[in-house]
């Protein structure tokens, strides 16, 4: 005689409670903060392809050869570090112009041959600036950054809610899983909670990468708490002061200190000092401008700091992760389209479940209306 089939318990009072609360704030949540969650994500879909948009709107940017050169990075140092330049981004392939940042937010774009001034751009003028601006701070500086940080806890409360009011009792997956045709309130409803469920790795992925960034120091604290770093690497006192400036001798020794690694930016120099610092793409790392440092005299004589960050426990290379993570850095187009999809999902759930609730919402008034007697 075959076993019989253990018939699963429905949930005690006490679950349905949860689940009725559970359920509450996921719908307003959801329509409220998951609006603001949206828009920010449809930005970053546009954001993954900010380089290749800018040199499409801009091709000038994009005729020249990716040639660093010593003497013409330190004419730029010299000349807009009283304008308020703080770092220099070297030339490269997809990018082979200087890339200058500035501390009110403005970004510069000069020719590598002589430095010639192509392109200056704020979040006030362009349109990719403004998205990014919008993006990271919500256009309101460090009190907008700190929203968006609350908006990114309660889109993951949204996405493990989400997960539990979908997860099937056993024997019940596929349907779960199932986009169905009709009626529209459960057209709406499988449409949501399906692609929610099958995309959540992806979302949580995005959502927890953006968070990491916006607490970079909380999250840094518990990964390298939990794996482990070491301290981090503080360059040597030179041993002779270097008598005068030679930018090209730094660049050359900054780039043979590394070999193999492309050397991607430079630090302006803090005034009065004889040291220029370097950060380094290593062989292997996935930050577009590396973590890896290299620290020399403004002569070039002398290294004082050569740090590859593939070498690096792993709580430092986790912690490393999380922004080309966030921004598909690493992964190639595949990566790309995937983080695109991640921008968008949050769009396509807002609206199904907003169909869902307002379809549910018109049948609920419409069986009162039936059900009341007439006068």
């Amino acid at each position: 005689m075959a076993p019989r089939q253990a018939t699963p318990r429905p949930p005690g009072r006490f679950g349905r409670r949860v689940r009725a609360v559970v359920s509450w704030l996921h719908l307003w949540l959801g329509l409220v903060a998951g609006t603001l969650f949206a828009l920010v994500a449809l930005a970053g879909s546009v954001l993954v392809f900010h380089t290749e948009l800018l040199v499409a709107g801009e091709p000038r940017l994009a005729a020249h050869e990716p040639i660093a050169d010593g003497a013409v990075m330190g004419r730029l140092l010299h000349q807009w570090s009283p304008h308020g330049l703080t770092v220099l981004d070297l030339p490269r392939d997809d990018l082979p112009v200087w890339q200058a940042y500035f501390a009110d937010g403005r970004r510069a774009y000069f020719a590598p041959e002589d430095g010639e001034l192509l392109l200056v751009r704020s979040h006030h003028d362009d349109g990719l600036m403004w998205l990014h601006h919008w993006h990271v701070e919500l256009l309101g500086g460090p009190v907008g950054k700190e929203v968006l940080g609350v908006a990114g806890w309660v889109a993951m409360f949204l996405l493990l809610g989400g997960l539990y009011l979908w997860w099937p009792r056993p024997g019940r997956l596929g349907e779960h899983l199932r986009w169905r045709k009709g009626p529209p309130a459960r057209r709406w409803l499988s449409w949501h909670r399906s692609t929610g469920a099958i995309a959540l790795p992806l979302l949580v992925l995005a959502t927890l990468t953006g968070l990491g960034m916006i607490y970079h120091a909380g999250f840094r604290a518990v990964i390298v708490g939990a794996l482990g770093a070491a301290p981090a690497p503080v360059a040597a006192t030179p041993a002779v002061t270097p008598a005068a400036t030679d930018w090209t001798r730094a660049l050359a020794q900054a780039r043979a200190a590394l070999p193999g690694s492309r050397l991607a930016r430079v630090a302006v120099p803090a005034a009065g000092t004889t040291t220029v610092s370097f950060r380094g793409q290593a062989v292997g790392e996935w930050h577009p401008v590396g973590r890896s440092v290299v620290v020399v005299t403004r002569d070039g004589r002398q290294v004082l700091l050569r740090h590859d960050a593939t070498a690096d426990r792993a709580g430092a290379r986790l912690t490393n992760a999380i922004y080309p993570l966030h921004v598909a850095a690493v992964g190639g187009l595949p990566m790309k389209l995937a983080m695109v999809a991640a921008g968008l999902l949050p769009g396509f759930l807002l609206v199904t479940g907003f169909l869902f609730w307002r379809r549910r919402r018109a049948r609920r008034q419409g069986t009162r209306a039936a059900g009341t007697p007439g006068g």
